[in-house]
């Protein structure tokens, strides 16, 4: 139901849709940027397109904007880069700020801190592009995933079966950034668990078509099939949100956030990352699970919105 309260606070403020950037995720933000532009278009509120460009700050002067509503994936918008700026600036924005969004952007920090508050998380070890070989040969139980440490939408990640296959994995994932991380394989039901304003939503299980939840399942028609509520045990599906509404609380994030997790077959819940900007189209995963609570996608716009005031 929309907050007819809400839509007077915003009479007189021009809020400024970020989308697009320069990440290698650039096509799907330009999508989310879309579907949210269309929303508050439609609730006929001042608003504005922004490509986030390398003149992103100028644009930002020149639309002369109150509210920032920040849909940019991957590196310089969900890693606390555009969210500094808007500090700097004196610009609210929706979303988590600086310390959260460059902590889950990398998922080695993350990693740690996910272990050092005693949420379960595939052990791994982070490489570095110098004397990496030495690193890599010392992995001796397979299969393993092979990650870029800040990318997201499974760009460069592998799972890697045979010792033979890994260097060449390594090298693809070397592609996407200066680290990368190899991390033990979870073999289970992939699920994710969107949360609103620290309040979790219903758990949703991913069946991708291919091997895992990779690039191509995520955006290609049909590539996976979506089902709410996950078809786990309920004390996994508790620990599930649990640990989602924790580790939102605890390291301060704001607004919207998606946890990606696996479920094993002995019901343990692992933790594998945050996404603190997630996909907003009407058939990305967090529309998806709050339809199943009622929530229609102009909701879930809006309750984003609030969040950067």
């Amino acid at each position: 139901m929309i907050d007819s309260k809400f839509l007077m606070k915003l009479c007189g403020r021009k809020v400024g849709v970020l989308y697009g950037g320069t990440s290698t995720e650039r096509e799907i933000s330009i999508e989310s940027g879309k579907a949210v532009l269309s929303i508050l278009n439609k609730l006929k509120l001042n608003v504005c397109g922004i490509d986030a460009s390398n003149d992103v700050t100028e644009e930002i002067k020149k639309e002369k904007i109150n509210i920032a509503y920040l849909t940019l994936h991957g590196n310089f918008g969900e890693d606390g880069t555009i969210q500094g700026m808007l500090e700097v600036l004196g610009i609210p924005y929706t979303g988590c700020g600086v310390l959260a969004s460059s902590i889950f952007m990398n998922k080695d920090i993350s990693k740690k801190l996910f272990k050092y508050m005693g949420v379960l998380t595939p052990d791994w070890i982070t490489l570095r592009r110098i004397r990496y070989y030495e690193s890599i040969s010392e992995i001796n139980s397979y299969p393993v995933v092979v990650k870029p440490v800040s990318q997201g939408s499974t760009i460069g990640v592998s799972i890697v079966k045979e010792s033979s296959e890994l260097a060449d994995a390594v090298e693809r994932a070397f592609n996407y950034d200066k680290d990368v991380i190899i991390e033990q394989f979870i073999e289970g039901k992939e699920i994710t668990v969107g949360i609103i304003n620290g309040k979790a939503l219903p758990v949703v299980e991913i069946v991708p078509r291919g091997q895992f939840y990779d690039f191509e399942s995520k955006y290609q028609k049909n590539g996976s099939k979506h089902i709410v509520p996950a078809r786990i045990a309920k004390k996994s599906y508790k620990m599930a949100q649990n640990y989602a509404e924790k580790l939102y609380e605890s390291l301060r994030c704001k607004g919207i956030c998606r946890f990606d997790m696996i479920v094993d077959f002995n019901d343990k819940v692992w933790v594998l990352e945050n996404n603190t900007v997630p996909g907003m189209t009407e058939n990305s995963l967090i529309p998806y699970a709050g339809k199943a609570v009622g929530h229609s996608f102009e909701d879930l716009v809006l309750k984003i919105l609030e969040s950067a005031l």
